[in-house]
């Protein structure tokens, strides 16, 4: 086998079990008042978290066509909307932005579902 086969295979299925993982989608839209009060209260330390190493958020936005991989989760008006999905299906769902606080609360009771 040569490097660059390897190389290949190596990027081909890392990518494919990073697709697979859990994610936290944010089914967002431009002016949503409460998408900003998130992004500027949670976004900036998600990543730096437990729950966001666990769990990494991806923005959707509700007037985009939905990506293949999320066809099986439904859309809904309300934005935000977040969505704990893992190996593409839908684990728990938090409609609204309910404020720091619950929020983190809110979104524990989520991962506490994902199996370990």
């Amino acid at each position: 086998m040569t490097a660059r086969f390897a190389a290949a295979l190596v990027l081909f299925f890392g990518l494919g079990l990073q697709a697979m993982a859990a994610e936290l989608i944010m089914y967002e839209q431009a002016g949503c008042a409460w998408c900003k009060r998130f992004n500027e209260e949670i976004a900036p330390a998600w990543p730096n978290t437990e729950q966001g190493k666990r769990a990494p958020l991806r923005r959707v936005d509700i007037h985009q066509p939905a990506p293949e991989d999320l066809a099986g989760i439904v859309v809904e008006r309300f934005t935000p909307t977040f969505v704990l999905v893992d190996e593409g299906k839908e684990i728990g769902r938090l409609r609204g932005y309910p404020g720091d606080e619950f929020f983190w609360h809110l979104i524990d009771e989520m991962l506490g579902k994902l199996e370990p």
